[in-house]
């Protein structure tokens, strides 16, 4: 279906290069790079990433089944790594040759056995080590019986063994992520050890490129929100490119005197004579209502103009008092990556919640 939505999520391609290679002068040449693109694509799109990725990088990595189902039906041919599969999704991994994040006994044995079932050999999986995150991952007492299942197979091959860093972004936290780079190492190689190939490693994140390239760059890094400009901290992302850009139009303008009240629950009230803009975009879209009431603002003609009043589920309205425009003139919804750092400051939240929150109705254009 044709997308009219005159809200328009732009999605800059050279950006996304430079902060690419930005990562990669990080590496050592050999590095292969994984770029995440769940989500979304955290919000941005996916399918357009990854087809304008594919030939510069190594592997995809997806959360769930369907996004890389996504992947697939647009034409992806590149390794992808479903990093939370459930038994439920097995067989359609399998079917559009997925390779799932192995986390438990339970999904590795009931993976085994649908391969089996399958007549497979050497499919792919990735073994996960929980090392300190506490969300997914083998331990320590998981290994022997990892690696009994895995000898007394054919059907599955492990292509890789990792884990996730949980403060990659926080150098006050750097003995707690030695630490965890420690425990991998002692717990990859006890598993390796025990099987009759040697599976590449990983365990990098953004930050962890940024942070802990020399301490544990393995054989591959997974790329995320830092391909979009953000670096997890002022000074490296001020060295990044702005990717997205999220731009409307102002649809009216009204006149509002002292006294009169502006959107739902007369939440905004005039203390003198003010002009307004309404925008089309609202929380649906993805704008939080905790943007309403001057928490959030907008650019136009390159003057930041407050929202007033509570988010509507359509639209949003905000002072223009101040600001030279017209009706049809462009907003800048998200300026840039300091513009949603900041919103995501005023907000008590993180951009990356900002970013996927941008919903599926706005048009998302690649240039």
């Amino acid at each position: 279906m044709e997308n009219n939505h005159v809200t328009v999520l732009e999605i800059d391609s050279k950006s996304i290069s430079y902060n690419l290679n930005y990562f990669k002068s990080k590496l050592f040449k050999k590095t292969k790079i994984l770029v995440v693109v769940k989500a979304f694509g955290y919000g941005a799109s996916a399918v357009k990433i990854a087809k304008f990725l594919e030939p510069n990088v190594n592997y995809f990595g997806v959360a769930y089944l369907d996004e890389g189902i996504a992947l697939r039906n647009a034409g992806i041919k590149t390794p992808i790594l479903v990093l939370h599969p459930q038994k439920a999704t097995i067989e359609k991994i399998i079917n559009f040759n997925l390779e799932p994040n192995i986390y438990s006994i339970n999904i590795l044995k009931a993976f085994i056995e649908k391969a089996t079932q399958l007549n497979l050999q050497n499919y792919p999986i990735h073994i996960k080590f929980n090392t300190g995150l506490n969300r997914l991952g083998f331990d320590d007492n998981d290994i022997s019986e990892i690696t009994t299942l895995i000898n007394n197979q054919k059907a599955l091959k492990v292509a890789s063994v990792f884990s996730h860093i949980a403060a990659s972004e926080d150098l006050n936290e750097r003995e707690f992520t030695l630490n965890q780079i420690s425990k991998f190492n002692k717990l990859s190689s006890k598993l390796i050890n025990n099987l009759p190939y040697i599976p590449f490693k990983h365990m990098l994140n953004t930050s962890g490129i940024i942070n802990y390239a020399k301490e544990a760059q393995f054989d591959m890094v997974r790329l995320g929100i830092g391909l979009f400009g953000f670096g997890n901290e002022d000074k490296e992302t001020k060295k990044l490119k702005n990717v997205l850009t999220l731009k409307s139009i102002i649809s009216q303008i009204h006149t509002i005197n002292t006294g009169e009240t502006v959107g739902y629950n007369r939440a905004f009230k005039a203390n003198s004579t003010i002009k307004t803009a309404t925008i089309p975009i609202g929380h649906a879209d993805g704008i939080s209502r905790h943007f309403g009431n001057e928490k959030g603002f907008v650019y136009i003609n390159n003057k930041k103009a407050p929202i007033i009043g509570n988010v509507c589920m359509d639209m949003i309205m905000v002072n223009i008092t101040d600001i030279n425009c017209a009706e049809g003139d462009e907003v800048l919804v998200y300026k840039n990556q300091f513009h949603i750092e900041e919103l995501a400051t005023s907000t008590n939240t993180i951009s990356y919640e900002i970013l996927t929150a941008i919903s599926q109705r706005i048009k998302r254009v690649l240039k």
